[in-house]
Order: structure tokens, then sequence, then C-alpha cells
């Protein structure tokens, strides 16, 4: 199959999504497919003949991905003239290339890929792509929304409440501790546990970098857990526990900085329920092919859901390929099988 593997992007997780791409480009290409990576906002300004030729481009992945991330302190200039210039946020001959593959694989983290545009668009232009649709993207993007379907669907949530850039001088009962994310964040980007009023100002100046909307919420103490559910059916469960602090940024995306256990070692009772909790929450946000699910469980037992991820990491410390490889699934088969089941919904 000829395959463009998109990654890059604006987002915040710009740098992990580049490497997300050219893991998977590779595992694509070892499986005996035409792949390509192509960032989504750069686009590929090579000259060609024939489009189908680019497919046949067997570039070295390593250096283009430094390439990527030495472009990435480039970005935001690009941003404000292309909106200057009333441009496209799509790179040059981004469109054709995925038009003219057999399918896209999503390697996009974050905004303006993982939210749900890039879907609504793809589906506008009959441009297969892995994944879910765009509108389970949008939902499962915005934290306060998801836990507000995910609550009235009876899978248990955090309580907390939403802070708004102009409303965050309103007086609100602050449970202390608790955590403060972006909503519409990813990779623990601007999150923060705070203990105290100061704590928490300074938690608010910070995620407001990223975003207008924040969401507080009390703060769990216990062990964190994530889940891959693929096709309906949940994966073993792994257990995250960060050698120091929380799952943050830096802890997600280098080595040896966590230690994780798969299959995570749980009670039977436990392990179903929590199980169980994945699977209605990816069917309460109708999502599609596959995703990820994270939760906590607190000191006595009790199970809370976290988030949903729609487009899960798929770097070398990534959660969902360790849970594959513990069903005896390789990180390429993962890749192939992934495009199997997005295949089926254009079938």
């Amino acid at each position: 199959m000829n395959i463009v593997v998109l990654a890059g992007g604006t987002s915040t997780e710009r740098d992990v999504s580049i490497v997300t791409g050219t893991m998977v480009c590779n595992a694509l290409r070892r499986k005996g497919h035409n792949a390509i990576v192509i960032d989504v906002f750069l686009g590929y300004e090579e000259t060609y003949n024939n489009i189908n030729d680019v497919f046949h481009n067997r570039e070295d992945l390593d250096v283009l991905a430094q390439v990527l991330k030495k472009r990435t302190l480039e970005v935001a200039e690009i941003v404000k003239k292309r909106n200057v210039m009333g441009e496209s946020f799509f790179g040059p001959n981004v469109l054709e290339l995925c038009k003219a593959a057999d399918i896209v694989f999503m390697g996009l983290h974050g905004s303006n890929g993982e939210d749900g545009k890039i879907q609504g668009i793809f589906d506008l232009m009959e441009i297969k792509y892995t994944g879910t649709g765009y509108l389970s993207s949008a939902l499962a993007m915005n934290k306060d929304i998801t836990k507000t379907i995910l609550a009235a669907a009876g899978v248990p949530v955090p309580g907390g409440f939403t802070v708004t850039s102009k409303d965050v001088e309103n007086e609100q009962d602050i449970p202390f501790p608790c955590v403060v994310k972006p909503s519409c964040g990813g990779s623990s980007v601007g999150v923060s546990i705070v203990n105290n009023i100061a704590e928490y100002e300074k938690a608010l100046k910070e995620a407001f970098v990223w975003e207008d909307n924040i969401v507080v919420e009390e703060y769990v103490k216990g062990r964190e857990f994530s889940i891959g559910v693929i096709e309906g059916i949940a994966l073993p469960i792994i257990e995250i526990a960060p050698l120091n602090g929380f799952y943050d940024y830096k802890n997600k995306y280098n080595a040896g900085l966590v230690d994780e256990t798969c299959p995570a070692q749980l009670t039977d009772e436990i392990t179903e329920k929590m199980q169980a909790y994945a699977v209605h929450a990816c069917f309460a946000i109708n999502l599609e092919t596959y995703g990820r699910v994270d939760f906590m469980l607190d000191e006595n037992n009790k199970i809370f859901c976290l988030e949903i991820n729609t487009l899960p990491g798929m770097t070398s410390t990534s959660l969902l390929p360790q849970e594959a490889q513990a069903t005896g699934m390789s990180y390429d088969q993962l890749c192939e099988h992934i495009i199997e089941i997005s295949m089926k919904k254009y079938q």
C-alpha cells in the first residue's frame, strides 16, 4: 500500500508526533508498504513529475526527524505569516499526497491533529485515515466535555470545575490538593498538582499560557493505569509509576524515568471492572477503531477515569505498544493492524 504517515503540525506535542511518525513509517516499510512521513504543516516541497513516485522515496527517516525538529523553532513565525496571508494550515502538497495515498496513518498528537479538524476535512475530501472520526476526536480532546459525557454514562470521573480566562476572578470552592490542566492539552503540558492558593494561582497562569479553558479537578492519590482499546476490546492494563513526581511530559518521553508494569498487578475484580470502564468510555463517545483510556485507582480501590486518547503515542516509551506486546503483538504488527481495522470503516 502507498501510505502517508502524517506527523508534526503546530501543537505543543509536535516533536512527540515526529517521533511517532518516523517510528510508524519505519515499521510500515518493514512490513513491505511504501510509506512516507509528511509534516502536515510544513508539507512536501520537493518537486516530482508523478505523485506516485513520492511513495517510493526511501529517505533516511532519522535525518528527516532531525530536520523537522530543528524547524520546530520556525513554526510559530510561519503560523503568523500564513494567518496574515490567509493561507491554508496545510503545507505544500499535503492534501494532494494524502489524496493519492491508499490511507493516511494519523501520527499527529494534540490540537490541529487529534481534535477532529483534520479528520473532518479528510471526510469531505474522501481521504481514508486511521483512527476514529472527527466527532469522537473533538469530544475526547476536550477534557471537560469528556468528563460530562462519561459521568452521564456511569463511568466514574474526578470531581471538579472549569475556569476560563474571563471568569478567573470568580470565587470557587477549590478542593486542595487539586490538579490544574488545560482543557484541550495533551502529554501533560501545562499540568500542575497544587496544594494551596498560591500554588493554584501560579498553576492557572502557567496553564493559561496554553489555552483559555482550564480544568480544575480533585487530586486522586493512588496508582495510575492506562488501557488500550482496539475494536471494542480492552488490552492488558499497564501501570505507570514515575520514579519522581507525576506522569508529566518529562517522565513520559524520557526512558528510564518510569516503572511500567504490564499486565498490571491487580485483582481480577478490579482488572475486569477497569477494562469494562475503558470499553464503555470509548463507546460513550462513539470512538472507532482504537484508542487509550487513562485511570487512577485511589487508596480505597475506587476507580476514576481521567481521559481518553484518540491518537495514542507510538514512541519507544509509549504505552499502547507495550500493552499490545503483552498480547504477543509486535510494534510492526500493531502499526499494520491499526491500518487494517481503520480500512474497515470504508468497506
